[in-house]
């Protein structure tokens, strides 16, 4: 597992993390079952806070990108099930929203394009 903490960069360390550790499980880079570092191992070597990792992990869990199995370990989970699962539920609640609040499809599509590009720095 490689990791690359830009500190110049606007997203806070905790979220880069996030993200690489995210986009290598769900591209195969790391595989499901692969263990991951201890949080103060890999803290350690990337020269941050074990609280900014734990923060990490945290995340990555609630997502369903990783399982921690207590004194086992952390591992990367099964891939994306949980992760779509939550994702389509998400979109359910939208959708249901947007119609309630009387918005056409078009301008509902808009607003989601508009969030995607302000998430993905677009």
């Amino acid at each position: 597992m490689t990791l690359k903490i830009h500190i110049d960069d606007s997203a806070a360390p905790y979220e880069q993390v996030r993200a690489q550790i995210s986009e290598q499980a769900r591209s195969g880079v790391l595989p499901v079952g692969y263990r991951l570092p201890t949080v103060r191992g890999l803290a350690e070597s990337l020269g941050l806070a074990a609280n900014t990792v734990a923060k990490a992990y945290r995340a990555l869990e609630s997502d369903g990108v990783i399982e921690t199995r207590g004194r086992h370990g952390t591992f990367v989970a099964a891939a994306g099930s949980a992760a779509e699962r939550e994702l389509a539920a998400a979109a359910q609640t939208y959708a249901e929203r947007a119609r309630r609040l009387g918005l056409t499809e078009a301008a509902a599509l808009a607003a989601v394009r508009d969030a995607l590009r302000a998430a993905y720095g677009e």
